[in-house]
């Protein structure tokens, strides 16, 4: 098997531990935010926010159906874009220790948006051609 057939066939393999990747950083800073109110109210919705994508797209995977696959994706979207407002709020009030952390999260976190708009989109237009 040629190198560009091993990618595809990792390819949702490297998504998920990307995601599990993103969950981990997720509960590594919201374990480090102040114990305060504000900071623990934020640590927990980080938490949750930021760990579904990775156990949504794991239901994805063994979808009932096309359509069903689609749901679960767009509610992994729907995590992730709550979960990236979430890290905005975060970040402007400085309710973090690691600022590098801080910003390699939010890029990850746009980046895993732009991979499952892009999902969604795609699973949409061949659940039309079926």
């Amino acid at each position: 098997m040629n190198k560009e057939g091993a990618k595809k066939i990792s390819k949702p393999y490297e998504l998920e531990d990307r995601l599990i990747n993103f969950a981990v950083l997720m509960i590594e800073i919201a374990g480090n935010m102040p114990k305060t109110v504000v900071g623990n109210y934020l640590s927990g919705q980080l938490t949750r926010s930021g760990t579904s994508p990775a156990l949504n797209y794991g239901e994805a995977q063994s979808a009932a159906s096309r359509k069903d696959f689609i749901h679960k994706m767009k509610v992994v979207l729907k995590e992730l874009r709550e979960n990236l407002v979430c890290l905005k709020v975060i970040f402007r009030a400085k309710l973090f220790k690691s600022k590098d952390k801080m910003e390699f999260a939010l890029k990850e976190n746009d980046e895993l948006i732009s991979i499952f708009v892009k999902s969604v989109d795609t699973a949409q237009k061949n659940e039309g051609k079926k």
